[in-house]
């Protein structure tokens, strides 16, 4: 490959897609065990690559020079080949970090700092905050003297948050690095991860109504920088960092469909995945082909919890996957961990239809219509909370779908 990243575990980076909103050249990515990365370096006939976790220190001894960042973050995430075949190492994260706290129009002067992680990019994130003037600098470890315990009481007043460990990265989504309720002067938290768009941190951010801003700003931007390293300033690039952010967010956001069983989801949602190419995903159908009989079946025999505990387990697998068009269970927002694993990635549409044309047939926890109507009232407030917005499907599913979609597109992420 002519340029690339190494790295462990890299079926999810998003690398190669950036790099490919840059510009027109190979770029290929690269699992390396720890004991092929000498060959790699010394032998593979590249010009550039980008590295990251578990790699940014072991590639250091291979460098012929070292930028300043480089040196004084003591991690190099860029390397460049020249004409005799020596690697120069560069780091490029803190110029995308720095991108980033501009993006979110963010200010550390004078402003406590609380640092989650004290790998490469917890080095990083420490060296930007006091460069840029922050009154303090505190940084959480798991087992170092300020640790994942003591935080609660060492750094309550900290004024922006920083998580660079990767806690609540795909595909361990479900996790949060801290309670961020507990940090009552919180103004801006930052989560250097990009997958998921919302980890638990920034959604817990969004909730308490907090400044916030995921990774992918960052990984773009610092991409940006590598490229221009890669071919030496001579490369005119296709997209800018913010429209390589856009685009990628809406590549692989989900659009997920909530609302009262039989209004539509999974038609609306059939037209929807074929309008943008998105792959198309029916919780209650992925539960049938799983347990080999219908939902109907499953709620007669077994009852509503063994099928809301059924649904719970293929939601926290589906949510967390990307470029889907999701129709959910009329039920499933009723359990807020449903909640959360649906808006991890996704906007979010509430699907409603007057109640005289929900389609009741084999449905047998709305067959009813008073209890129908009881469902509806309960579940009304839960479906709106959880929406970014809400059609009305009155008008046919091909329709609803094109109105759904110039949202999407319309949608600040």
């Amino acid at each position: 490959m002519d340029y690339g990243l190494i790295g462990k575990n890299l079926s999810h980076s998003y690398s190669k897609l950036i790099h490919g909103l840059i510009g027109d050249y190979d770029y290929e990515i690269q699992n390396l065990a720890q004991n092929e990365l000498g060959d790699f370096l010394k032998k593979a006939d590249f010009k550039g690559i980008n590295v990251t976790i578990p790699y940014k220190k072991a590639v250091m001894p291979f460098c012929h020079t070292l930028s300043p960042t480089a040196k004084k973050l003591g991690n190099v995430n860029t390397l460049v080949k020249d004409e005799k075949g020596r690697l120069h190492g560069h780091n490029t994260d803190y110029l995308g970090l720095a991108y980033m706290v501009e993006k979110a129009g963010l200010e550390l002067e004078g402003r406590e700092v609380l640092i989650l992680g004290s790998g490469g990019a917890g080095l990083t994130a420490r060296a930007l905050a006091e460069d840029r003037g922050a009154a303090g600098v505190s940084t959480v470890s798991r087992s170092g003297p300020l640790n994942y315990e003591n935080v609660y009481e060492l750094c309550k007043g900290a004024n922006v948050i920083i998580n660079a460990s990767p806690v609540g990265m795909y595909p361990n989504t479900g996790e949060s690095p801290l309670d961020l309720a507990a940090f009552t002067k919180a103004e801006a938290v930052l989560d250097l991860i990009y997958n998921p768009i919302y980890t638990r941190l920034l959604s817990s951010a969004r909730q308490l109504g907090i400044k916030n801003a995921n990774g992918l700003t960052m990984l773009a931007a610092q991409a940006m920088q590598a490229a221009e390293l890669f071919f030496d300033g001579r490369l005119e690039a296709q997209n800018s960092i913010d429209q390589i952010v856009e685009k990628l967010t809406y590549k692989t956001a989900n659009i997920v469909l909530v609302g009262m069983p039989g209004s539509g989801k999974s038609t609306v949602g059939r037209a929807l995945a074929a309008l943008s190419g998105k792959t198309f995903v029916d919780t209650d159908k992925l539960i049938e082909k799983e347990k080999g009989r219908s939902t109907f079946d499953i709620l007669s025999s077994k009852g509503q919890a063994y099928f809301r505990d059924l649904e719970a387990e293929i939601l926290a697998r589906v949510a967390k996957e990307n470029s889907q068009i999701i129709a959910s269970g009329g039920g499933a927002v009723l359990r807020p961990e449903n909640r959360d694993n649906l808006r991890q990635n996704a906007f979010v549409v509430f699907l409603d239809r007057a109640l005289d044309e929900l389609a009741t047939e084999g449905r047998p926890l709305s067959a009813d219509p008073e209890k129908l109507r009881a469902m509806y009232v309960t579940r009304l407030p839960i479906y709106k909370a959880v929406s970014d917005k809400i059609v009305l499907n009155d008008k046919g599913p091909k329709e609803a779908a094109a109105h759904i979609l110039d949202l999407f597109e319309a949608y600040k992420f």
